[in-house]
């Protein structure tokens, strides 16, 4: 596993929990692991309030991108202000990641093919076939595509291509 070299890398602030998460992540997506974990030492958990030996930072390769994880504690959340994109190639890779990341999260809370996973982050599971639908140059065939896809929390491409396609 071999991350490209990018020059901006996402920074995710966890409570405690970013270890665990990024454990979790690499589980789900290929191309993935744990690169380094940083752990607070005991001055640092001193000043911090963190356990000393306890994870501060955790960078992580997910699907050949790097990221970095800290616990930071409680003081920031995670909103849907700022979100992951999974782009999936197929139905069968949209149930895949949904499923996955979704296991202990609240997946019935958002829709469009967004869910926020056990750790409060939020991701679109998007097909790809979803945004050439809802941008046909067809504006009707848009517009269907549109209109059904605001009724879905998980994408399904097979009701979106009959909604397209004005099939009932």
């Amino acid at each position: 596993m071999s991350a490209i070299r990018q020059r901006i890398t996402p920074f995710l602030w966890f409570d405690d929990q970013a270890e665990h998460a990024a454990a979790y992540y690499c589980s789900i997506f290929p191309d993935s692991g744990i690169e380094t974990v940083a752990r607070y030492t005991k001055e640092a958990a001193q000043a911090t309030g963190r356990q000393a030996g306890s994870a501060m930072t955790v960078e992580f390769v997910l699907d050949g991108l790097r990221f970095t994880a800290l616990n930071g504690g409680p003081h920031f959340q995670f909103n849907e202000a700022v979100s992951l994109v999974v782009h999936c190639a197929s139905q069968e890779e949209v149930d895949h990641y949904w499923s996955r990341l979704s296991e202990g999260g609240d997946p019935g809370s958002q829709q469009c093919g967004w869910l926020r996973d056990r750790f409060g982050l939020t991701w679109q599971v998007v097909p790809d076939e979803m945004i050439a639908l809802i941008s046909d140059p067809d504006p009707d065939r848009a517009r269907r595509a549109m209109m059904e896809m605001m009724k879905m929390k998980k994408i399904d491409l097979e009701s979106l291509r009959r909604a397209a396609d004005g099939v009932d």
